[in-house]
């Protein structure tokens, strides 16, 4: 099998993984992660919140790992921005990763929140907010970071034709809007417990800022990856 050949099927399975790991996420979380009383929810389903966590990291590393598979297709069209996609990507992930290790911490947190006499449960309740607005914020800057990695690697392929003119433009054009939503969650979400809304999916190319009910679900499936964007 040809190198490019290669690239672009490994690229390829790693979208489906990254999408397909961060609806899975999004779909298992959001019954237990939304509502005033969601550290009680977390403690009667521990288990699911830790799937969806592990589902994340999946999610994570496979949109990393997207950017890094296609390097050495692009570096020869572009090595700077080739270079800087995988950067920014790389940044993402972390972002990304920093949530899902919050999301991992929450059943823990939780049993202490179903154990504890009542009160002690507003304390652990402002450690759970506090958490949920750094996991919030944490896959916001992963979005963020998507955006300048992703147009890059759309430039590349949009000036390199090696994929269709249109497919690469749609990327191109997608990212003002996934802009403009991070931007709008970023100055308009509010602070405090039971605040946390989430931010714009990850995603392929359109996104959307939600908010109006507490929630720690997973933004991410909002936007997908440029294809939540993994792509």
């Amino acid at each position: 099998m040809a190198p490019d050949r290669r690239a672009a099927l490994t690229a390829g399975v790693l979208f489906i993984i990254a999408t397909a790991a961060s609806l899975l996420s999004y779909a298992v979380e959001r019954p237990v992660l939304t509502g005033p009383g969601y550290l009680a929810k977390i403690a009667g389903n521990t288990s699911r919140v830790t799937a969806g966590g592990l589902a994340e990291l999946a999610a994570a590393g496979a949109s990393a790992g997207i950017a890094v598979s296609l390097y050495p297709v692009l570096r020869k069209r572009s090595q700077g921005l080739a270079l800087g996609a995988v950067i920014f990507r790389a940044l993402e992930a972390a972002m990304y990763t920093a949530g899902a290790v919050i999301t991992l911490s929450l059943p823990t947190l939780a049993r202490q929140y179903a154990q504890a006499a009542a009160p002690g449960h507003g304390g652990i309740r402002a450690i759970g907010d506090a958490l949920a607005g750094v996991r919030q914020d944490a896959i916001l800057a992963g979005v963020l970071a998507f955006i300048p990695g992703a147009l890059m690697y759309y430039c590349v392929l949009y000036r390199s034709r090696l994929v269709p003119r249109w497919l690469s433009g749609w990327g191109i054009a997608a990212g003002l809007p996934i802009l403009i939503a991070c931007l709008s969650a970023a100055f308009s979400h509010p602070r405090g417990p039971g605040n946390v809304r989430s931010t714009p999916g990850r995603s392929s190319g359109t996104g959307t800022a939600r908010g109006g009910r507490a929630s720690l679900s997973r933004p991410r499936a909002g936007l997908r990856h440029g294809a939540r964007l993994p792509g």
